[in-house]
């Protein structure tokens, strides 16, 4: 598995993890494909100037598998910093997510930034449920949110940096 940075190449692998009403079941439905060309752009230049961070997961091989991204933005006011990641269908269940989530944590631990990192998995998505318990977070509540306009009830999850032992890779 590597990592990379996200490029206007990535359109494809957005518009395949974004638009699929598969991939986007625990995500409240598929995004509009009009709107992907935009979100690549937006992404990529908010990685150029290092505000967010979006990975795209390889395989060995050099295959888009899928992507996993940190950003911040405020909660009720108060500053808060996220992880997400989508694998594609055909790379599930190979570890290459669970893998790229712990990279980028780890990169995001030692660049000191974020903080404390939180994700936020739909309760019924028990794969990544799973994978927030096996990297060390800890799960707070379960809300209701609102994602692109769909409501979700989803598992709140937090990663504290300063908690000694707390990721496992």
């Amino acid at each position: 598995m590597k990592l990379r940075d996200v490029t206007l190449d990535d359109e494809r692998l957005y518009e395949r993890l974004r638009c699929d009403p598969a991939m986007t079941a625990e995500l409240g439905g598929p995004q509009p494909k009009e709107e992907i060309p935009g979100k690549v752009r937006t992404d990529v230049d908010a990685v150029e100037r290092d505000e967010y961070w979006v990975s795209v997961i390889e395989t060995d091989e050099g295959e888009p598998a899928g992507s996993v991204c940190i950003w911040a933005h405020d909660d009720h006011g108060e500053p808060l910093s996220e992880i997400g990641w989508m694998v594609l269908a055909e790379f599930q269940g190979r570890g290459l997510g669970r893998a790229g989530t712990a990279a980028l944590i780890e990169r995001a631990l030692a660049d000191g930034r974020w903080g404390v990192i939180h994700a936020y998995p739909s309760v019924t998505n028990a794969p990544s449920n799973g994978m927030c318990r096996s990297l060390g977070f800890t799960l707070v509540e379960t809300l209701d949110v609102e994602y692109y306009g769909s409501p979700l009830r989803v598992n709140h999850w937090q990663l504290d940096p300063t908690d000694a032992g707390t990721v496992a890779y």
